[in-house]
């Protein structure tokens, strides 16, 4: 178990996790890119951007210095969203110390590049620190209440996935370990599109046949996408997978299936991001998959649905009479 972990980036999941290990008596340092903000919420003792009404606990520790914040870390935790991981982390290279692990919890797919936030944490670090991933069914929200919830780890270190994995179970977060380190990270990125779609769905009133066929042919698609890049397909089955998926389009908490009901109200693209408090990771998501499934040869009609509607304009409506009426085919 780690005692003495660093948290980069001061959004609603990165300071939920903070508590949760200030509550297990780790010694947690949260780390924020814009040192005015961070004071803000050391001063009023909580997040009162992103996790408002939640006073964090008296031990953590708010530190805007790189190298203060780094130097004695055991475990650094990336906690920024998909797009800004590779300038951050550019930042805050020459204070990382070799060897000590990254575990990110970004969900998303870079722009350009294409890169999944280990792949881009390993180039920018220069595989200088082993990398590993925590993701599933993790709505901070929730958390910080204590409900019940699962996630899981996935590192191709045996032993360190291991040590993740102790140090953020507790009696209400049940944490286990994956081996499939593609598969984890692919499938957290494209259950953000999917929930776009749900979203859209939600707003237009279209019910919950229409709901339950977009979760089970969205999986379908996310998993031709994982096994085409070498990840295990039942890993989509599992919590990064399905269980982060249901959790994504159904809750009203979840800012990706929030902004597509947005759009499907009528509101155009740039309306419903500005209503948003946070980063829509799969928005610019979608760019990158849409990218990637071609480059693959794999078909991802969703996936292309919400492209069209986010970046072409086309209306909802069109987009889902348009996938209707798809060539027959079995399931």
């Amino acid at each position: 178990m780690f005692k003495n972990v660093t948290i980069i980036g001061d959004g609603a999941m990165g300071t939920v996790l903070a508590m949760l290990l200030c509550d297990k008596a780790v010694k947690t340092t949260l780390w924020g890119y814009n040192a005015d903000q961070l004071a803000r919420f050391e001063a009023a003792r909580e997040n009162v951007i992103f996790l408002p009404g939640y006073p964090v606990p008296d031990s953590l520790i708010f530190q805007a210095d790189d190298g203060l914040a780094l130097e004695h870390a055991e475990l650094i935790v990336s906690a920024v969203p998909c797009q800004f991981v590779r300038s951050v982390w550019t930042r805050l290279k020459p204070n990382v110390p070799a060897g000590v692990p990254v575990m990110s919890v970004a969900k998303g797919i870079e722009n350009k590049t294409l890169l999944r936030p280990t792949e881009i944490l390993a180039e920018v670090l220069e595989d200088t620190c082993p990398c590993g991933v925590l993701s599933g069914p993790t709505i901070a929200d929730e958390l910080v209440r204590h409900l019940p919830a699962t996630a899981c780890v996935a590192c191709e270190d045996d032993t360190l996935v291991q040590h993740m994995q102790v140090t953020f179970n507790t009696n209400w977060f049940r944490v286990y370990t994956n081996t499939d380190l593609i598969g984890v990270e692919l499938a957290g990125a494209c259950k953000n599109v999917i929930a776009i779609a749900a979203g859209a769905i939600d707003g237009i009133g279209a019910g919950d046949n229409a709901k339950a066929a977009l979760l089970s042919r969205g999986l379908a698609e996310i998993m031709r996408l994982g096994e085409a890049c070498g990840a295990k397909a039942e890993t989509f089955a599992g919590l990064a997978g399905l269980g982060d998926l249901v959790t994504t389009c159904i809750s009203p908490k979840g800012r990706n299936r929030s902004f597509g009901e947005r759009i499907g109200r009528g509101d155009t693209v740039k309306q419903a991001l500005d209503a948003t408090q946070s980063v829509v990771e799969g928005a610019a998501t979608c760019q990158s998959l849409v990218e990637l499934a071609r480059a693959k040869g794999i078909e991802m009609p969703i996936t292309e649905a919400v492209y069209e509607v986010l970046f072409e304009h086309k209306p909802v409506q069109a987009a889902i009479r348009d996938l209707m009426r798809r060539e027959l085919k079995s399931e």
